[in-house]
């Protein structure tokens, strides 16, 4: 056997390797990538749904802090609308506060739901009460779920879906350019021993 007849064996080894690591990482992770795929193409498109994954932000009356209640009181105000519009049980315990001065407005999200208020900055008024779908999807997409789901505390869940998920596709991107490229070089290297 020569030393081309060698190294064509070689790669045609190694081209088997991919495939059957290609194949069975998607087989394997099929359910994670269908996950991550679909949540990820609705978080892409969750600003452009008209409102249905992401609430539309409103419009307060006034841009200016001088002119807006005290955040305890737009605090207060934010947990009383959740509770009168959703549900007297609804958890009202404040994760965080988004401002956006140049909306005039403040967006309220609680944790253990997937509820926001927007109230005006100035006023108080209550704008908007709705789901934000898209914290679920992000959830979903990123693995938080999974701690939800099974009552882990530090992320550990999220922190091996994640690396999980990051490694297969760096594994996918590697072997897929392989089954692409190696048959392409062997052709190569079967026409120079052919010509020579």
């Amino acid at each position: 056997m020569t030393a081309k007849q060698n190294d064509r064996q070689k790669q045609a080894q190694l081209l088997r390797v991919f495939r059957k690591v290609h194949r069975l990482t998607g087989a394997f992770l099929f359910v994670f990538f269908f996950f991550v795929s679909i949540s990820g193409l609705l978080l892409g498109w969750k600003k452009h749904t008209g409102g249905v994954i992401l609430p539309k932000t409103q419009k307060g009356t006034s841009t200016d802090f001088k002119t807006w209640l005290p955040l305890d009181t737009l605090t207060s105000l934010a947990e009383a609308a959740l509770v009168a519009e959703v549900s007297p049980e609804v958890g009202h315990k404040l994760d965080r506060i988004d401002v956006r001065q140049s909306k005039g407005i403040l967006k309220f999200t609680f944790k253990d739901n997937f509820w926001e208020v927007q109230l005006d900055g100035a006023t108080g008024e209550v704008l908007s009460v709705a789901l934000r779908r898209s914290d679920f999807f992000e959830n979903v997409h990123d693995g938080t779920v999974l701690d939800t789901f099974f009552g882990t505390s530090n992320g550990e869940l999220k922190l091996i879906y994640s690396t999980t998920m990051g490694v297969a596709l760096l594994v996918f991107t590697i072997t897929g350019f392989w089954l692409w490229y190696g048959p392409k070089q062997m052709r190569k290297n079967k026409k120079r021993v052919a010509v020579s």
